[in-house]
């Protein structure tokens, strides 16, 4: 199971890097390179050691990562558990506005009916979910603020006793 993915803007493309150079600067073990090789990232030449141009890394990298990506059309929510872009149930939504602009979109997932959440802004709510049932709510008070601090202090009641 991948942990994390590797930041291919860590490279820079006019360098060469060799195999345990690539792996400190990535922050990977030394096996993930020899993997990434086996898995299609060319060396400059057979030789050895093996040299890889910066320019190739990334492009390998980019085009990893970018195959990754589940992007949400319109209408779907991400599911963390489903690990896919997925219709809320009975097209139910509810938006919690975080301030004036923005706020958080969940709704149920309709496979595995665990909670989805979507950062979005209000005015682009229609493009993003067309034709759902939106219903706005105000964001807790723990999100917007927190309730004036209590005068019973630790120092004080110390004091006493």
């Amino acid at each position: 199971m991948v942990t994390k993915r590797a930041n291919p803007h860590r490279i820079k493309k006019h360098r060469s890097y060799s195999l345990p150079e690539l792996a400190v600067c990535l922050a990977v073990h030394a096996n993930t390179v020899r993997q990434w090789q086996r898995e299609g990232l060319q060396p400059l030449d057979n030789g050895r050691p093996a040299l890889f141009q910066g320019e190739a890394i990334r492009a390998f990298l980019s085009a990893r990562n970018a195959g990754r990506k589940r992007p949400c059309p319109a209408g779907t929510l991400y599911c963390f558990k489903c690990r896919e872009p997925r219709a809320p149930v009975l097209r139910l939504v509810e938006f919690a506005a975080t301030n004036a602009a923005t706020g958080n979109i969940r709704a149920i997932c309709a496979t595995c009916e665990t909670i989805m959440h979507r950062r979005a802004r209000k005015a682009s709510l229609t493009a993003i979910m067309p034709g759902y049932v939106v219903q706005m709510t105000e964001a807790p008070l723990r999100l917007k603020g927190s309730p004036l601090p209590t005068l019973n202090s630790a120092l004080e009641r110390q004091a006493v006793t």
